[in-house]
């Protein structure tokens, strides 16, 4: 108890800064309504490295960040590692009530520390990327072609375990989960292969959290099936890189009535000119009204503080 009264006492700040216009949650609210804010809210993110550390380490690591540059979403990051069946094969699972204890515990924690101030949304990677880590992305592509059925029912009892973790995201306070998704694209699934063995369990996962205000719907790489998820999925927003794909926001916006999420190249935006910056947002704000200012994907690790406290400042006064 006490270290909880400690750690909120280091957090107190998000209660304490005084509101000045819009709080980055009603900025978002007003997004996710159509309405245009005050300005474009934005966030980025990376991975901490911290998946062998207990949850509250990497609540204060998430916390830090999200204050340090000022962020109006905290995407929370969720690199804990999917627990294995400990049968003889890889693909020997069971449903996990609990997948992702420690980060249940770092989600209420940031719950706690930024007081209501700003959503967060928890990051759940899809079914067969988690496959993928439990094995190898070869191994998972053998199953495929020997066992499918073998690996459906693999994949199954991950989505069912990640949609209980869902729920739980939800109990503790997030407002929606990022479903990151990397295997709809040309190179690694034919999208014949994904609608069979990734989209049931992609939407199973969404399905859990299908009544929270803010699911995001991230599409990873760059020959991603675009038009297959224009429509008709369980969320509020969809995030993928348009400097990749080389698919421009005004492109998507005539495809979509989803808040779009990106603009930035997560390559190069770190550190880049303000000119270059403000050049990604000038074409960006095609997206209109319905737009969250983001990275097409995570920036580098190793981005150094003061060139995040730059970008942080051009996006603020965007």
């Amino acid at each position: 108890m006490a270290n909880r009264r400690e750690f909120l006492l280091q957090f107190a700040a998000f209660a304490a800064q005084p509101a000045k216009g819009l709080t980055p949650k009603e900025r978002v609210d007003r997004v996710l309504a159509g309405r245009t804010p005050d300005r474009p809210p934005f966030c980025f993110w990376h991975h901490f490295q911290d998946e062998k550390e207990p949850g509250r380490r990497h609540a204060a690591l998430t916390l830090d960040f999200v204050r340090r540059y000022q962020l109006d979403i905290a995407k929370v990051m969720s690199d804990y590692p999917y627990p294995k069946g400990g049968g003889a094969q890889w693909h020997e699972l069971k449903l996990v009530d609990n997948p992702f204890p420690e980060q249940v515990k770092a989600l209420e924690l940031i719950r706690d520390g930024l007081a209501g101030q700003k959503h967060f949304v928890e990051t759940i990677f899809n079914p067969w990327n988690q496959a993928t880590k439990i094995s190898s992305k070869e191994a998972v592509m053998e199953l495929m072609r020997t066992r499918p059925q073998a690996l459906l029912d693999a994949l199954e009892a991950i989505a069912r375990s990640e949609a209980n973790h869902a729920r739980l995201a939800l109990e503790a306070g997030a407002s929606g989960i990022f479903l990151a998704v990397d295997n709809a694209q040309q190179g690694v699934l034919t999208l014949e292969e994904y609608r069979k063995f990734s989209e049931p369990f992609d939407r199973m996962v969404l399905e859990a959290a299908k009544d929270a205000p803010l699911n995001i719907l991230h599409l990873h790489g760059p020959k991603v099936y675009l038009d297959h998820f224009w429509k008709g999925w369980p969320v509020q927003v969809i995030h993928y890189s348009a400097h990749e794909t080389g698919v421009p926001l005004a492109e998507a916006r005539k495809k979509t009535s989803a808040v779009l999420m990106g603009g930035l190249d997560h390559r190069s935006v770190v550190g880049a000119p303000a000119e270059k910056v403000q050049a990604m947002l000038r074409e960006a704000r095609a997206a209109g009204p319905k737009w969250i200012c983001a990275p097409g994907c995570s920036v580098p690790d190793d981005s150094p503080r003061e060139k995040l406290l730059a970008l942080s400042r051009l996006l603020r006064a965007a």
